[in-house]
This record gives structure tokens, sequence and C-alpha cells, in this order.
């Protein structure tokens, strides 16, 4: 694939650069490199290969949300300064 200035002006916009024409060359060197890096893949056979998205099995590791601790509540309303029936009072921030 050739990558023409065009492209290198659009992707420049797209990452909102401003490229002097050395940096554009420069630019259009580096990314047609990449590209055919990456069409090599396209020599590699991979008829027999199952398609994943991770390299990796991934199953789910949730556990299920079950309260273990219970409403504690009455014990921490004991240490209160001030309390209500099921609460903490405290001093007003606004008036």
């Amino acid at each position: 694939m050739t990558i023409t200035d065009e492209t290198i002006e659009y992707v420049g916009i797209l990452a909102k650069l401003e490229l002097n024409d050395e940096e554009k060359e420069a630019a259009k060197k580096d990314m047609s490199e990449m590209l055919d890096y990456v069409n090599k893949l396209n020599e590699l056979d991979v008829s027999g290969v199952e398609p994943m998205s991770h390299s990796f099995p991934i199953t789910n590791v949730m556990r299920e949300d079950e309260v273990t601790n219970g409403d504690d509540s009455e014990n921490m309303l004991k240490n209160a300064p001030e309390k209500t029936e099921n609460g903490y009072v405290v001093p007003k921030t606004f008036a």
C-alpha cells in the first residue's frame, strides 16, 4: 500500500498535528514500513486456526454477591456521641 501526501495530511488533521515537510516525509516512510510489516501477516497460513478474542481463556471470576457480615448498625451506633433511631447526628454544614 502506498502512503500518499494526502493520507499524511489527513492523519495529521485527525491527530491535530502540524507537520513540516521533513516530518511529513518521515511519517510517510514510517507508516509505509508499519504497513509492510503488517502485510507480512497475510503470508501466514491460518486456515486451521480458530479465531479468538483473547490469547488466554477467559472465565467469569465474579463471585455471587452474598452478605456475610449482616447489619451491624446497632453495634456501630453504640460508639456514637449523638444518634437518632438509626443514624448518627452530625453538626449542620449548611444554614
